[in-house]
């Protein structure tokens, strides 16, 4: 087996840090066996090298080897991608497709970012690792492939697993051995090492004499958090590189490279975020439901004039309801407009007072399918070939639909 040092040469990584050669060494021994991997770590810590680190030390390293960004992928499509589909499958499937997992057979896959992938591709990935089978789209098939799967991510599993946002059975069989990447502020020693070999690539890349930093700068870089880790720090190298005319970088010069990110922290509070929303869907839930309970209130409170009639009675009984729809704005006897419901309605009109709403058109898109079925059969004397010449279909998928809608 070869040494860490030489893996590192191999793959092009930078660093002496214990915890980055702990996760090296793992890869390098779970690489000769088929067991699945699960990557974690912040985005750009290079996770990306160790699903390579692994295919390249297996049997299977003169298979494929195939990278997908499932974050990248739009949630309609990721199954087509993903498993395949067949002709006719859906709009826009006007031939039959194969997916990774077939076209990677015998290889291996790299699931980039597999924590945005939707929960329903969550229950396919699942039968692959149980038993290695798979359906297409719009196919009744089982299909068999043999592929070893390496999945990274940089969400905190735990926590969306409490969220209900990723299966908890499936992160079992992903993470049969973990393998964490630390942050680059955890890697101290490295950052500077790092830097200096980012700042001599660039330099031979733009014919130039490479930048150093004095011992000023040097305390600056090391002391920096770099949010955005490895891809962040390659970045300031390229950018000091091609802009400073001065090779000897003081740290005043650094500074101006560095975001001041100290005024852009989340209050803590009990070692916790004071609102922990991890993506923008979770403070559109909280909008909504505060807007629910809102509407709730005013509609106990409009029950209530309802009822009494008398808004100083009202008021009284309403009061902390009443400020916390208002505020401490004063609600005066003109801001509310009592709602007078006949008494003496007729016996056919019992319900007179009350709006008639008309039903909206169905738009589901499955009622418009089935409507268009329906009229085509009827047009061409339920001949399903011309019908479904007519739809655009092949005559195979319009049985399939006949029978799943029951037409």
């Amino acid at each position: 087996m070869e040494s860490i040092q030489a893996i590192k040469q191999r793959f092009g990584i930078i660093g002496n840090d214990v915890q980055l050669n702990r996760a090296i060494e793992k890869a390098m021994r779970v690489a000769p066996t088929d067991i699945s991997v699960l990557v974690t770590g912040e985005s750009g810590v290079g996770k990306e090298n160790i699903p390579k680190i692994i295919h390249s030390l297996s049997h299977r390293k003169h298979a494929k080897y195939i990278a997908v960004n499932c974050g990248a992928i739009p949630e309609g499509t990721i199954d087509s991608e993903l498993f395949g589909h067949e002709k006719g499958a859906f709009t826009g499937a006007t031939q039959d497709r194969k997916g990774y997992f077939e076209v990677a057979d015998g290889g291996t896959i790299f699931l980039d970012e597999v924590g945005e992938l939707p929960l329903t591709t969550q229950v396919r990935l699942l039968r692959v690792l149980e038993n290695g089978e798979f359906i297409k789209v719009g196919s009744s098939k089982v299909q068999k492939t043999n592929v070893r799967i390496v999945a990274a991510t940089n969400v905190n599993m735990r926590s969306a697993i409490e969220k209900e946002k990723f299966r908890e059975d499936l992160y079992y069989r992903l993470s049969t051995v973990e393998i964490h990447l630390p942050p680059l502020r955890e890697r101290n020693e490295d950052i500077h090492l790092l830097f200096r070999k980012f700042a001599s690539d660039f330099a031979q890349k733009y014919r130039m004499p490479s930048v150093r930093l004095d011992e000023a700068a040097v305390n600056i870089l090391l002391n920096y958090r770099f949010p955005g880790n490895i891809r962040q720090l390659k970045n300031l190298a390229e950018q000091i590189s091609v802009i400073e005319e001065n090779r000897n970088i003081t740290a005043q010069k650094l500074q101006q490279y560095l975001p001041d990110n100290s005024g852009n922290l989340p209050a803590i509070v009990g070692g916790k975020k004071e609102n922990d929303f991890s993506t923008e869907r979770d403070i559109m839930y909280k909008i909504l439901f505060d807007m629910r309970n809102d509407i709730n209130d005013l509609k106990k409170l409009t029950l209530d004039l309802m009822k009494n009639g008398n808004i100083e009675d009202v008021q009284e009984e309403n009061h902390q309801l009443l400020e916390k729809i208002y505020g401490h704005q004063k609600l005066r006897e003109n801001d509310i407009e009592v709602l007078n419901i006949p008494q003496n309605s007729s016996a056919e009109k019992e319900y007179d007072f009350i709006e008639t709403i008309e039903e909206d058109e169905s738009l589901s898109l499955q009622d418009k399918e089935i409507e268009m079925i329906k009229k085509s059969l009827e047009k061409n004397n339920n001949k399903r070939k011309l019908a479904a010449k007519e739809l655009g279909i092949s005559e195979r998928t319009l049985y399939r639909k006949i029978k799943q809608y029951d037409l």
